[in-house]
């Protein structure tokens, strides 16, 4: 039985790791469940505290996966409607539409589309809803970013505890 954790263990994270930057598989809290999984095998010894604080980052950092495009397009002078458009953006790419590309390529593109069509919608110029359109980019590399990290770390500690 202790051996089919540690695979199943294995298998979870590398799972997590490739949902960080795969559209439908939420990465941080399957690398969470691999570490969780290990901890009920005898190569590793997780305190309940390490348990508690690692699943709060993986429920934060898949909170912010969400939040951080419209944020950053605000921050790139995006007004009210770009976020609007950003955030319909992401509900198109992550319901699945059939609006054209899904997966990687829709994460990417409607959220850039949409934060683009309500600035020029809001009166914008091109340029000007160009730039908070590139805000959604930079949120949505930001927030794999965290994913990945994530992951990867909570991977590193779990084949650590696997080979030690």
């Amino acid at each position: 039985m202790e051996t089919f954790l540690i695979i199943l263990a294995i298998i979870l994270a590398l799972v997590g790791i490739a949902g960080s930057v795969v559209p439908g598989l939420p990465g941080p809290p399957l690398s969470w469940a691999a570490v969780l999984v290990l901890s009920f095998t005898s190569v590793a010894d997780f305190s309940s505290t390490f348990l508690f604080i690692t699943a709060g980052i993986a429920a934060v950092i898949t909170v912010l996966d969400y939040v951080v495009p419209s944020l950053s397009t605000k921050k790139f002078g995006g007004s009210k409607a770009g976020i609007w458009g950003c955030n319909i953006g992401l509900v198109i790419s992550i319901v699945g539409l059939p609006f054209g590309p899904q997966g990687l390529l829709g994460v990417i593109l409607w959220p850039f589309i949409g934060a683009f069509v309500g600035e020029l919608i809001s009166g914008k110029a091109s340029q000007e809803a160009l730039r908070a359109a590139w805000g959604a980019f930079v949120g949505f590399l930001t927030g794999t970013g965290l994913k990945f990290v994530y992951s990867l770390i909570l991977a590193i500690i779990l084949i650590r505890d696997i080979i030690v």
